[in-house]
């Protein structure tokens, strides 16, 4: 079978560790990339791997997490731009300089904003 993402959109970091937990237990599949958004309140996990290790690795997080998450979803063969969207999440997760496109993720938070002084 082809490539899949998974994702689990869930609150809290705790409860986001645990279902990534409980994820790679239950399949042959690998933490692809995180986001957390309002602080870490809400975090959504993408795993990859195959599309059956995928999909097996989502229920038993969606089902056995110790908070039940907000949003479940398994993509297989994604298109190029959903590739192109987690790719660049990874490379800030894992401390990678961004691909040159200048693509911003969805979602980003804006850069602080600094008042010029006169």
């Amino acid at each position: 079978m082809g490539k899949a993402y998974g994702f689990i959109e869930i609150t809290g970091v705790v409860a986001a560790m645990d279902a990534l937990d409980i994820m790679c237990k239950a399949a042959n599949v690998e933490l692809a990339t995180w986001e957390r958004k309002l602080g870490g309140r809400l975090v959504t996990l993408v795993i990859e791997g195959d599309v059956s290790a995928v999909r097996q690795a989502v229920e038993a997080g969606s089902a056995q997490a110790i908070k039940k998450p907000a949003a479940t979803g398994v993509l297989p063969n994604p298109h190029p731009e959903i590739v192109r969207m987690v790719e660049l999440s990874a490379s800030r997760f894992k401390g990678k300089t961004e691909p040159s496109s200048g693509a911003k993720m969805l979602g980003e938070d804006p850069p602080d904003f600094v008042q010029n002084e006169k």
